[in-house]
């Protein structure tokens, strides 16, 4: 039986793992949250690594907060790159496949074509810049990883997040102002999951960086008229899109992902 630790398992992303986790018999899972384990702290990813004789680590402890990673970037690089390199290297002294997760935020945005493993990152943001710092730190230390960048992730149900945060205002029939000005693609947290475990039970040795979304692209208008549509507010909430959208943070106007 392989065994597989899953950090930051209190968010949207390692919730999902939970969720469905027994689907997975093969595999045996210890969750850990940011209490049980900061993986800023060398001596606690070293303590949990060296008990835990585990296969396969799921990186799902990050910074993601965008808007202040501009501000205080600090915190951002301390979570996203130096404990990214503190996983890394532990999981190379234990022999461990290291499955990081990164983001669409490591692009410029400036593409007109979705973006392919191959393309060179060049972000634009604090976080961005965190994430690919992050991601150079698992290249330079392991040979065994996946880097799976996905993008703007969401879970109806787990953590706070774009989705609930437009389900919430149509509840209270506010009208909703979207900026169209951005075009990604959304990703259910719980599709991501599945797809990870997936590449574990697979046991697929074809390691490196791995783009995965759900697939439809779309901008933040968009997808707040699909999310009125599918819960079946239409009737009671409006969404009008907002041009005049302003962000401290530079963000990509094109984050789409090639899955090929």
């Amino acid at each position: 039986m392989k065994r597989v630790l899953v950090t930051g398992a209190s968010g949207q992303l390692g919730m999902s793992l939970k969720d469905i986790h027994k689907d997975f018999q093969e595999l045996e899972f210890v969750f850990k949250d940011r209490s049980e384990l900061d993986i800023i702290s060398r001596d606690q990813v070293k303590d949990i690594f060296s008990s835990g004789n585990f296969d396969f680590c799921i990186n799902c402890a990050a910074y993601t907060d965008v808007e202040q990673a501009e501000k205080t970037p600090a915190i951002a690089y301390k979570i996203n790159a130096e404990g990214v390199k503190n996983m890394a290297l532990a999981c190379k002294e234990y022999n461990v496949v290291f499955i990081h997760i990164s983001t669409d935020y490591v692009f410029d945005g400036e593409k007109g074509l979705p973006y392919t493993v191959d393309d060179l990152p060049n972000p634009i943001n604090e976080y961005g810049k965190s994430k690919r710092e992050g991601e150079r730190h698992i290249q330079e230390i392991l040979k065994q990883y996946y880097i799976v960048r996905t993008s703007w992730l969401y879970h109806k149900e787990h953590g706070k997040n774009f989705y609930k945060t437009i389900l919430k205002k149509a509840e209270k029939g506010e009208t909703i102002y979207v900026t169209d000005e951005q075009v990604g693609c959304p990703t259910n947290a719980a599709n991501l999951a599945q797809f990870i475990l997936g590449l574990i039970s697979l046991e697929d040795s074809n390691y490196g960086i791995i783009h995965y979304t759900d697939g439809e692209a779309m901008t933040w208008y968009d997808f707040s008229k699909k999310i009125i549509a599918e819960n079946n507010f239409s009737s009671v909430a409006t969404v009008v899109r907002d041009n005049n959208y302003r962000s401290f943070a530079a963000r990509p106007k094109n984050s789409v992902l090639s899955l090929q």
